[in-house]
């Protein structure tokens, strides 16, 4: 059986956080391949003086070389991304019975639900965002090891301590930038549209289930 780790981020995900998008995603590796996609990261930071962490909210003029770099070794590579997106004026807890944080926990097993199986192992981390974490981390375990026992870890990590993680917010933010056509920056619309010419799929829609390298799930609400 091969192993499999998922880093998990999220981004505007809180019920009055005034965003209108919910996203969650993760990038997953080979586990025997984590080394390999991290040290080779750490080479680009080192080839373009980069030493803060990776994230889309630093996305500059200044960096965009590094960036751009980046997105294209995460495409020429065998990393995944995956991610949910819900459109937050479209939630209706009351009519389901449900509270905000149910409805979370719903997208978070959407978003993992469809790519665990039984024919392998799966290691999955998720980013410390609050005080929360360790909750969030016990509701998971008991949605999702009831079905799969193939989940070997389950747990928070910083974002700090691990590139992949990174950029899991890397790509997420992407996403959400450009729902919320937030077209400020001119380095974050030059690397939204290499992204979109090398997964040759906008970024604004779902693609296919069967899509791997960049798998996006924009959920429809009714």
């Amino acid at each position: 059986m091969k192993t499999f780790n998922y880093y998990c981020d999220e981004s505007t995900h809180l019920e009055n956080d005034g965003k209108p998008f919910m996203l969650i995603g993760y990038v997953a590796s080979a586990y025997n391949q984590v080394k390999l996609h991290t040290e080779k990261i750490k080479e680009l930071k080192v080839k373009h003086h980069f030493y803060g962490e990776v994230k889309w909210s630093k996305v500059s003029h200044s960096q965009y070389g590094f960036y751009a770099e980046l997105v294209e070794y995460f495409f020429a590579s065998d990393l995944q991304f995956r991610a949910v997106v819900v459109d937050k004026t479209k939630i209706q807890n009351d009519r389901f019975g449900q509270t905000f944080d149910d409805f979370y926990y719903k997208m978070y097993y959407q978003l993992l639900f469809h790519k665990i199986n039984m024919e392998n192992h799966f290691n999955i981390y998720l980013d410390i965002k609050d005080t929360l974490s360790a909750k969030k981390i016990n509701t998971l375990k008991e949605l999702l090891n009831l079905k799969y026992s193939t989940i070997r870890t389950l747990q928070n990590i910083r974002s700090h301590e691990s590139l992949l993680l990174q950029l899991a917010d890397l790509l997420i933010g992407a996403i959400n930038y450009l729902l919320v056509n937030d077209r400020k920056v001119m380095a974050k619309n030059r690397l939204i549209e290499k992204m979109q010419k090398l997964g040759g799929h906008s970024l604004q829609q779902s693609t296919s289930k069967e899509s791997q390298k960049l798998n996006l799930f924009f959920i429809d609400l009714k």
